[in-house]
């Protein structure tokens, strides 16, 4: 009778001594488990930026290559593609500046975008009359929206010697006049 206390006893902390090692190996996989989980959330967060930088990036190209489209038409004398090539152009800039903080464009971008806004009458009337002069004012807008939105320099080797905006374009571009 009195090994029944010392058998019980050993079989206690027996029992402990296996529920110990268990126990330690539970929590370094829990620890473990938690930082997988907060470097997968972390992965996530930044793909999630970098998808979302790469639609605002691909929404400034697609504006810059509807204006391109426009002032290439104007430029060949297919004014009404270039007018809604143009429209489009205006709108989508609208809807961009308009969007807040989720706009591809930045604070001090929809200040220098506010006055090509100013010009979009004058355009698309010019384009709707089939006048040549549009195809130039197109063409300044296309450089002042390359260079002041994308951040882009036109090549200065060009045979023509267009490379540069003129000071007229950029001056269209920064007071609307």
């Amino acid at each position: 009778m009195e090994l029944v206390p010392w058998i019980l006893g050993s079989l206690i902390v027996g029992f402990l001594l296996g529920l110990i090692p268990m126990w330690v190996k539970s929590r370094q996989s829990s620890r473990s488990f938690s930082e997988a989980t907060d470097q997968s959330d972390l992965a996530r967060t930044r793909s999630a930026l970098a998808l979302t930088l790469a639609e605002q990036q691909l929404n400034l190209a697609r504006m810059q290559n509807t204006l391109a489209s426009a002032a290439i038409d104007a430029r060949r004398g297919d004014y009404e593609s270039a007018r809604q090539s143009a429209s489009s152009f205006f709108t989508s800039l609208r809807a961009e500046a308009n969007k807040g903080d989720d706009s591809s464009l930045s604070q001090a971008q929809k200040a220098i975008v506010e006055p090509a806004f100013i010009l979009r009458d004058e355009i698309i009337s010019l384009l709707a009359r089939s006048d040549p002069a549009c195809a130039e004012r197109l063409s300044d807008l296309y450089v002042s929206f390359r260079e002041m939105l994308l951040g882009q320099r036109p090549m200065a080797s060009q045979a023509d010697g267009h490379g540069e905006a003129s000071d007229d374009a950029r001056s269209v571009a920064a007071n609307g006049t």
